[in-house]
């Protein structure tokens, strides 16, 4: 070949593993004329014989050809507009089995490897993102070790975006990947041994019921249909004659086949919850017939959820999970967006995920999760839910504190305390009095309120979280699959104007705890504090002033640019009309006392604020939307990918 042809093939190559394992990316196919980085051969030690002798030459280090590997024509990321990936875990299964065969092959044992990719942004992004989950899923390296020879790549690898028709205005990087799958991993979300390679591309597929595992126990799928759609009543003929068993399921005579097939699998599995959040296509009655609760959440499409709705959703998930060990199914039109609201909502709370290292194992799971405003509304609410967790595990805390005291009680022969509260209550007290008055920290006050108090006076004046005046601007389209391959462009998705807007409420109320204030935990007393704070709103000035701690201050403004990472210059965006940055002020209040957690809240939903910051809603373009597959030309098997010995 020609000397010229190697600068017009000159690639970054980067050493993954030491003579062993090379990233790399070229313009052109590499071949046996492709330059390779071999390693300097090992210098020698000088010696008198050798200095009165002619020098003979250097040794030379072993420079077999290496072997070139891509998939780039082989695992396929089916976009649904701009977006372009992460390459979901059946493409690391699979990429899993051919490195291996590679890597296993005797041809190859002392061959370089090397895993290329294209020289566009795309392709680079993807092939570096997947080798380096590779390493954290299967090979078990701890994520910084995975990355360190990512961040070596010039220029830098391209941030993924969502799979919305806007312009992409919030990025996720492979790092945020990488991080989320290993978060996965570590917490039990993501079992690779349990992954059935066959399974997962059946059921992504639209014709086949596209529904996909995010974790052990939650479930993401598109809305089935029926027809008629309202739900059944019970108790009447059409009631009876719905089907019982599996048996019956399959022999259903009106019933599509993806809707078969999900019936068919959450049942298997041990579905024992389905949450809807869009509007009505189906009778929910089909569900209930096979003994699988069924509730509807719904709201909006291409809108977030008020926190109280995230609030009731997350109680009856823990729920369904903790004490009836059943696993929950939600799903919204397409199984993408509102889904992944509620879903990483609850991980988020759960495992402490980041809103980056959620949104980016979501996508690994099931592409195309959370769109357009719902990242930025994850992004802004983490805290919040994670802030649940924290009062949620105190409650508990306090309860058994206050039951092993009551207990405790009754074994000694005491008539007072005659309840758990009063029990807590006096424990708390007698460990105060034995000490000295300097014990309790100043400006802390006497008042005690309860839990339920400090949630429902939150529930009222919708003081949790991001205000609901300043979330997201709804987007102007969501992404569906369809049952082709390709993307159709000529038929445009509208919301529907049917949705119902009802939304179940929360019938329950919070058995009253009440925080004791003797020895208490830093965190039994940030939370009284944070509840005084809400209550002094409401008190006269005069008590107010003798009430309210030492507080300090700090405002921090947050501005959000546009991150364009797109193609900006096609066809569907040259009409968009530029997006404006908005400003979002979060007040950030911080007790003097050492140790204390700092909260940060929302911006005020005071007339001024609401006055000065306007309207953040901003028109869209809408576009139809492809499907998300995998196409491979190695063949499926279920069986768990190994660790081979070449591979270190």
């Amino acid at each position: 070949m020609a000397p010229s042809h190697y600068p017009s093939n000159l690639g970054q190559v980067i050493e993954y593993i030491p003579d062993r394992l090379y990233l790399a990316s070229y313009v052109e196919t590499p071949d046996a004329n492709t330059l390779f980085p071999y390693p300097n051969p090992p210098p020698r030690s000088p010696s008198k014989r050798s200095q009165r002798t002619v020098e003979s030459p250097a040794p030379t280090v072993n420079q077999r050809q290496p072997f070139y590997f891509t998939v780039d024509d082989s695992l396929l990321y089916n976009a649904f507009h701009h977006d372009f990936g992460p390459l979901h875990i059946g493409h690391l299964y699979r990429f899993a089995l051919q490195f291996h065969e590679i890597l296993g092959a005797k041809e190859n044992k002392d061959r370089p490897i090397v895993f290329w990719s294209r020289a566009d942004p795309r392709s680079r992004a993807n092939a570096s993102c997947l080798l380096a989950c590779y390493m954290v899923l299967i090979q078990s390296w701890p994520p910084h070790l995975a990355l360190a020879p990512v961040a070596q790549v010039d220029p830098p690898l391209m941030p993924f975006r969502d799979a919305g028709y806007s312009q992409a205005d919030y990025g996720i990087t492979v790092q945020d990947v990488v991080y989320g799958v290993w978060k996965a991993k570590e917490e039990g979300c993501c079992l690779l041994e349990s992954f059935d390679l066959d399974e997962y591309e059946r059921f992504e597929r639209v014709e086949q019921g596209d529904f996909n595992w995010i974790t052990p126990h939650f479930l993401a799928f598109a809305s089935p249909q029926s027809n008629p759609s309202a739900r059944t009543i019970e108790g009447t003929e059409a009631w009876q004659a719905l089907p019982k068993t599996l048996e019956a399921v399959d022999a259903h005579p009106t019933l599509a086949q993806p809707f078969k097939n999900v019936l068919r699998h959450f049942t298997e599995r041990n579905i024992g919850l389905v949450v809807r959040l869009n509007s009505v296509l189906y009778d929910a009655s089909y569900f209930e017939a096979l003994g699988i609760q069924h509730i509807d959440m719904i709201f909006e499409d291409g809108t977030c959820p008020p926190l109280s709705m995230v609030r009731k959703f997350i109680r009856m998930a823990h729920d369904m999970i903790t004490v009836k060990k059943k696993g929950i199914a939600v799903h919204c039109k397409a199984g993408l967006g509102r889904t992944g609201c509620l879903i990483g909502a609850y991980l988020i709370y759960r495992h402490g995920f980041t809103a980056n290292e959620i949104i980016s194992y979501m996508r690994f799971m099931r592409p195309g999760m959370v769109v357009g405003p719902q990242q930025h509304w994850l992004h802004l609410n983490q805290g919040t839910f994670r802030e649940w967790w924290v009062e949620e595990r105190l409650e508990r805390k306090l309860r058994k504190e206050a039951a092993l005291a009551a207990a405790t009680a009754l074994a000694n022969g005491s008539h007072q305390p005659s309840t758990p509260i009063r029990a807590m209550q006096k424990t708390h007290l007698g460990r105060s009095a034995s000490k000295t008055a300097t014990s309790t920290p100043p400006n802390r006050g006497t008042a005690r309120t309860p839990l339920g108090e400090i949630e429902q006076e939150q529930a009222r004046d919708n003081n949790i979280g991001v205000q609901e005046d300043y979330l997201p601007a709804p987007t102007p389209g969501q992404p569906r699959k369809t049952q082709r391959g390709g993307v159709d462009r000529h038929h445009p998705y509208s919301r529907s104007t049917n949705a119902v807007s009802t939304v179940e409420e929360e019938t329950g109320t919070e058995p009253e705890v009440h925080l004791a204030q003797g020895n208490e935990s830093d965190e039994e007393w940030n939370l009284r504090m944070r509840s005084r704070r809400k209550a002094s709103a409401s008190l006269s000035p005069e008590r107010r002033e003798r009430s309210v701690s030492h507080q300090t201050t700090t405002t921090t403004t947050t501005i959000y640019h546009v991150i364009d990472n797109d193609a900006s210059n096609d066809i569907e965006n040259i009409s968009i009309t530029a997006l404006k940055t908005k400003s979002y002020d979060q007040v950030q209040r911080a007790t003097s006392a050492s140790g204390v957690l700092t909260k940060v809240r929302g911006a005020s939903s005071s007339p001024k604020r609401a006055a000065a910051g306007g309207s953040v809603r901003e028109a869209g373009v809408r576009k139809t939307s492809g499907r998300v597959g995998s196409v491979g030309n190695v063949s499926p098997s279920a069986a768990t990918a190994r660790k081979v010995s070449g591979v270190h």
